[in-house]
């Protein structure tokens, strides 16, 4: 990503996907290039919590909401300490943001991190575009780049990298172990295995009395056994779950001790166990994704960031080395897999963001779970 932070108004840009199709626009944040895969979000709030989600290292995100920007950024809804998108679009950004919190413009955030956006595009044709013909690359060009011949712009497109067989997690994950201390009496301890955890993870574990050790991706077992941990998590996370090492997840299951996986984890324990795992075709990201919980018949409204999952049979339970496994949630938009259970091991996950912080809450639940299943084992 090349970017400057000085522009003045109205500077042209366009972005380009890597079968051609080209939508033309106004620069909005860094004036410069960037590359990655093109996603949509539907979300209509939280885009602060969508910037700085580090599972979306490397996507250019295009919003489906028009309206974006409204209420400006503030210093506390940040879901770590960057943010990790590759460029953003959106339709018509807002002039000026209202909100008591606020302290800087959007436009001012992304300029100030050196994020290359677009605005004034028809984001639904793109989304609808991204819809038939799938998730693919796309570059986003602006001020002197926007100019540049637009063979040479998607040639540059077609030679960036690709999301499939990417292996991201290290690159977003701590370098260095970290506490998040439990809030009021400390019950369990957890090992956090950070896949590109965001911030509110850990903060939705610690008001369940539980303090969380938060380890780099790359921790072995005996770094994990070395907090003395009840239970250990597996965080979400960008790139192909294919890339990553299964062997302490595999560790975790032979001990028998608790474990809990969300997303990019969710497709992780999938692997461990003897699942495949495939790219979709758009993916699922936003805020309003239906998903049943199959033990109580329950439909949650959840939030989702994910364009790989779990390929695993919906209509029996499964055979394997670590004993029976079922799927116990499914998205009722397109049946694809959002949760496991297994049955003869403590250990289960989830596809999608129980932790939501822009909302909703419908799958707060599954820490409380993830308590259960720890209080289990220790009794």
């Amino acid at each position: 990503m090349t970017t400057s932070t000085q522009r003045p108004a109205r500077v042209p840009a366009v972005l380009v996907l890597e079968d051609g199709r080209t939508f033309r626009g106004r620069a909005y944040g860094a004036v410069g290039e960037t590359f990655g895969e093109a996603v949509f979000s539907t979300g209509m709030t939280g885009y602060q919590e969508t910037l700085t989600d580090p599972s979306y290292h490397r996507q250019v995100v295009v919003m489906t909401a028009p309206h974006v920007g409204n209420t400006g950024v503030n210093d506390e809804d940040q879901e770590s300490s960057r943010i990790w998108v590759a460029g953003y679009v959106v339709r018509d950004p807002a002039r000026v943001p209202s909100n008591w919190r606020s302290r800087r413009t959007l436009d001012e955030e992304l300029t100030r991190q050196g994020v290359v956006g677009i605005s004034g595009i028809d984001t639904r044709a793109l989304t609808r575009h991204l819809r038939e013909r799938g998730a693919m690359r796309v570059g986003i060009f602006s001020g002197d780049k926007a100019l540049t011949d637009g063979a040479a712009l998607l040639a540059a497109v077609q030679a960036s990298p690709q999301m499939k067989g990417a292996d991201l997690s290290a690159e977003v994950a701590t370098r260095e172990p970290y506490v998040v201390p439990a809030i009021g009496e400390k019950k369990f301890t957890v090992a956090a295995i950070d896949l590109g955890i965001k911030g509110m993870t850990p903060q939705r574990m610690a008001e369940r009395g539980i303090e969380v050790h938060v380890l780099p991706a790359g921790a072995t077992l005996d770094e994990v056994y070395a907090v003395d941990p009840d239970g250990v998590f597996l965080s979400n996370g960008p790139g192909d779950p294919a890339t990553a090492d299964l062997t302490v997840i595999q560790g975790v299951l032979e001990r028998k001790t608790p474990l809990f996986g969300i997303c990019f984890g969710n497709q992780l324990l999938g692997r461990a166990v003897g699942f495949g795992t495939y790219k979709l075709k758009y993916g699922h990201r936003g805020i309003n994704q239906p998903v049943q919980d199959r033990s109580t018949g329950k439909v949650e409204v959840t939030a989702h960031n994910h364009g790989f999952a779990v390929d695993a049979p919906l209509d029996q339970v499964a055979d394997t080395p670590y004993g029976r496994v079922e799927v116990s949630h499914v998205c009722l938009n397109d049946d694809v897999v959002e949760g496991l259970r297994l049955l003869d091991t403590p250990a289960f996950s989830v596809q999608y963001h129980p932790e939501a912080a822009a909302g909703p809450h419908d799958a707060a639940y599954l820490f409380d779970r993830f308590v259960k299943l720890m209080e289990g084992q220790r009794a």
